[in-house]
């Protein structure tokens, strides 16, 4: 159960975040596949979604937040702020073009300089503080006090985690039959979005690497709990604690939780790329590890889908 009254989000919500955003954001293809595991090759399908605006997933919950609070009349001329290692607010810079307004992003001084650059080149205002994400966090939100700007969340925001389910919406429409759907796990907003649009029969795994497993040690705790962060990919999965919306959302659904290590990310990050020519960050690659490692197996009634959410990272090491 969440520790806490966070509303879960429903299938309505993802429902009218797809009839928000589908005009702004990209409808990302699939991809049949086969690959090679410790028990031998399995079918899979990419869902390719690190073509998505941006490079990741988030720009769907970011255009969700953003076209809901233009559309309510909530949106200032001081535009929007984020604090996000580097997707979250690539994301919110895209959602802010969208709607034409400010975007201001607050990242720690660590962030990976390929998103940092990224921002740059959207026209964001970005802010190195700190060397955590909860450092960027407490910045940000003093500036949208200041401001009057609206303040977005990295994961824990009902309509950022409501425009990722709409990916599952993309996956039922192009994929017949029931699925079990593999996605990496940060602070959860992705998994919180795909439980809420999980149909009867779906399954939903949520992959983590052993050093940066909050919703892992959420479920052993069965509530969320604070975790020490140390992955290769702590940069795109570094949340300390699963976000309470997803913890909501995903209590009594079929989800289920695995971990992999930092060394069989890094060997199924590589295989993407030697068998596709497809490069994922490290947090992506943890989904396809889980699959490569045998911590998912594919069942008779049901389709593996692997959701490769996020491509910005460095091409040099390979």
């Amino acid at each position: 159960m969440p520790h806490d009254a966070a509303r879960p989000v429903s299938i309505a919500d993802v429902r009218r975040a797809h009839g928000r955003i589908a005009a702004h954001v990209r409808r990302t293809p699939v991809l049949r596949a086969e690959i090679e595991t410790v028990g031998g090759p399995v079918p899979v399908v990419f869902k390719l979604e690190y073509l998505q605006l941006g490079g990741s997933f988030k720009a769907r919950g970011s255009a969700n937040a953003v076209v809901s609070a233009r559309d309510a009349g909530a949106l200032s001329d001081s535009g929007v702020v984020v604090a996000s290692g580097g997707n979250a607010a690539i994301g919110a810079a895209h959602a802010a073009r969208i709607v034409g307004t400010r975007c201001t992003v607050v990242v720690p001084e660590n962030a990976p300089p390929v998103k940092v650059a990224a921002l740059q080149a959207l026209g964001a205002d970005v802010r190195l503080v700190g060397s955590r994400y909860q450092d960027a966090a407490e910045t940000a939100s003093v500036l949208a006090v200041e401001t009057g700007a609206l303040l977005l969340h990295a994961y824990d925001l009902p309509d950022v985690v409501a425009g990722a389910g709409t990916i599952a919406l993309e996956l039922a429409a192009d994929i017949p039959g029931p699925q079990t759907i593999v996605a990496c796990v940060g602070g959860g907003g992705l998994l919180g979005g795909l439980a809420a649009a999980q149909r009867r029969g779906d399954r939903l795994v949520g992959a983590e690497p052993t050093g940066a497993s909050s919703l892992h040690q959420a479920v052993q705790a069965r509530a969320p709990v604070s975790v020490e962060l140390d992955s290769i990919a702590a940069d795109s999965l570094g949340a300390t604690r699963i976000g309470d919306i997803c913890w909501s959302t995903i209590a009594g659904a079929a989800v289920d939780s695995v971990v992999v290590s930092d060394n069989e990310i890094i060997t199924a990050r590589r295989m993407l790329w030697d068998r596709f020519r497809i490069v994922v960050e490290h947090g992506t690659a943890t989904a396809v590890a889980a699959v490569v490692e045998g911590h998912v197996t594919p069942t008779p009634d049901s389709t593996l889908c692997v959701l490769l959410c996020g491509a910005n990272t460095r091409l040099d090491d390979l």
